[in-house]
């Protein structure tokens, strides 16, 4: 059985420090056998860490169109985030990739789709983002778990983490899986576990992204 966290940062997202080898080695001090790393505009955090890690390790990406976020899942390479919503998915499954939306209802400062947008692609994605740990109104989650039943859609979820101590705040038991397909499979047999994290977290994200900025403007 595995215990998947299904969304993670590293420091190849631009608002997160956290080192692929600690993340590693947080995931085997709580238990978290399997993970997606979702990274801003970039997928080769997830590709390193892929070929670094012992356990089981999703490459994913999210994606910022001008309609909100959207992941990819199971990619093999970097989509540019600033495409259209139509155009990122389409990019997902010229890879094989499978297309998932995070945190769908959170509103500012958050960058969710919104009800309107995901209603037009109800029949486009694969997986909905039923719990994501960092979501700062339950609401939110309830929303989601609506949406992704009554279209009878396989509900995912993700602690979000841009820090370490995030790692575990929000996963999924599933049976093991081979490939995109049959992941599809294990996670409609899955069971949802999570806890909120605390919406201060938010300043770590925002203080990271400052630290970036500054190290890449000094000399």
């Amino acid at each position: 059985m595995l215990k998947a966290d299904l969304h993670i940062h590293t420091e190849y997202s631009m608002d997160c420090r956290t080192k692929l080898a600690d993340i590693l080695r947080r995931c085997q001090e709580i238990g978290i056998n399997c993970i997606a790393i979702a990274d801003h505009g970039t997928a080769e955090g997830a590709l390193k860490m892929q070929s670094l890690a012992s356990i089981r390790v999703i490459v994913a990406e999210e994606i910022l169109t001008p309609q909100g976020e959207i992941m990819g899942m199971f990619l093999k390479k970097t989509i540019p985030s600033g495409l259209s919503l139509k155009d990122a998915m389409a990019e997902i499954r010229n890879q094989d990739g499978l297309i998932c939306v995070p945190h769908p209802f959170d509103g500012f400062p958050r960058s969710g789709l919104g009800r309107e947008v995901m209603e037009g692609i109800a029949h486009d994605i694969d997986i909905v983002e039923v719990f994501n740990a960092r979501s700062p109104l339950p609401v939110y989650s309830r929303q989601s778990k609506n949406y992704a039943a009554r279209h009878n859609l396989p509900g995912g979820a993700g602690s979000d983490a841009h820090t370490l101590e995030e790692i575990g705040h929000a996963y999924v038991t599933m049976p093991e899986f081979e490939g995109s397909h049959d992941f599809l499979a294990a996670l409609r047999q899955g069971r949802v576990f999570g806890q909120p994290t605390t919406p201060f977290i938010h300043f770590k994200s925002m203080w990271a992204r400052v630290r970036k900025k500054q190290s890449r403007s000094s000399p």
